[in-house]
């Protein structure tokens, strides 16, 4: 890669890794930082493709109480770097890509490790601020603020940094010696993190109001005629359509019918 690609994709790294506490702009979910990184190496296409494919995987990760889910943000930059470097070196793009997801998941499991180093330190951090607290400095709680974000942000960035200036041959050599059985495993291990992550999701989220949509967007996903916009058009549509309803139960509850916060249930109790 070309020094400004490397710049580039170093600070795209940086804002992953704040993004990964921040969680504001969404950077270190793998659709944007892998589309980010394709966008800056000359390959988008690539990077688009990746990024939808570990997004899918990363889907149902998310930190619940004291359990750190899997690093998004290192799965994502390591293996978009990881990918660029192995098709700059003469790889083929779709084995590259496959390769890419396969170590995908182990690289987010490492991860873990500069988290739980990272976090360890914002502790003696956090003592700092309340000492800045104690003495109306507002101003130095900003200062251990931004410090502690800057940490997070290095935290993907000096990886990423060392990827960029691993050879081409080397990363090549490296993905083309994994024997078949073990890639082959890991992208069936990524697979089912996928559903893993999906059934997540849907233990968050089901109740007897949603089901129903969840089998209706199987059902059109399954139409080969419709597209993704067609598919985003419908989605958007039934949730516009949920939020009327859920609006008209809130209204007949005011008035003295019953509400149970089912909008669904509530109009057919109702009537």
């Amino acid at each position: 890669m070309s020094p400004i690609s490397v710049l580039l994709v170093i600070i795209v790294a940086f804002l992953a890794g704040m993004e990964g506490i921040l969680d504001e702009w969404e950077f270190h979910q793998p659709l944007v930082a892998c589309t980010l990184i394709g966008l800056v190496t000359g390959h988008p296409s690539e990077g688009i493709l990746l990024g939808g494919s570990l997004q899918m995987i990363a889907l149902g990760w998310a930190n619940i109480g004291a359990a750190v889910a899997p690093d998004a943000a290192l799965a994502s930059v390591a293996s978009a770097i990881l990918m660029v470097i192995a098709i700059n070196g003469g790889s083929d793009p779709t084995e590259a890509m496959t390769t890419s997801i396969a170590v995908a998941v182990p690289l987010s499991v490492a991860g873990l490790f500069l988290t739980m180093v990272c976090r360890t330190i914002a502790t003696a951090m956090v003592h700092g601020m309340d000492k800045c607290a104690e003495n109306d400095d507002m101003a130095g709680i900003e200062r251990w603020q931004i410090v502690a974000i800057c940490m997070q942000g290095a935290r993907i960035a000096i990886p990423a940094a060392a990827l960029c200036f691993i050879p081409g041959d080397a990363v090549t050599a490296a993905l083309n010696a994994m024997p078949d059985w073990l890639s082959k495993g890991m992208e069936v291990g990524g697979g089912m993190v996928c559903c893993v992550g999906y059934a997540m999701v849907i233990n968050m989220m089901a109740t007897k109001e949603v089901w129903p949509f969840f089998a209706l967007g199987f059902v059109l996903a399954a139409i080969s005629q419709l597209t993704l916009i067609a598919l985003g058009v419908i989605g958007l549509s039934l949730a516009f359509i949920y939020l009327g309803l859920k609006e008209y139960a809130k209204q007949n509850g005011g008035s003295g019918a019953v509400s149970s916060g089912d909008p669904l249930g509530d109009i057919i109790d109702n009537y």
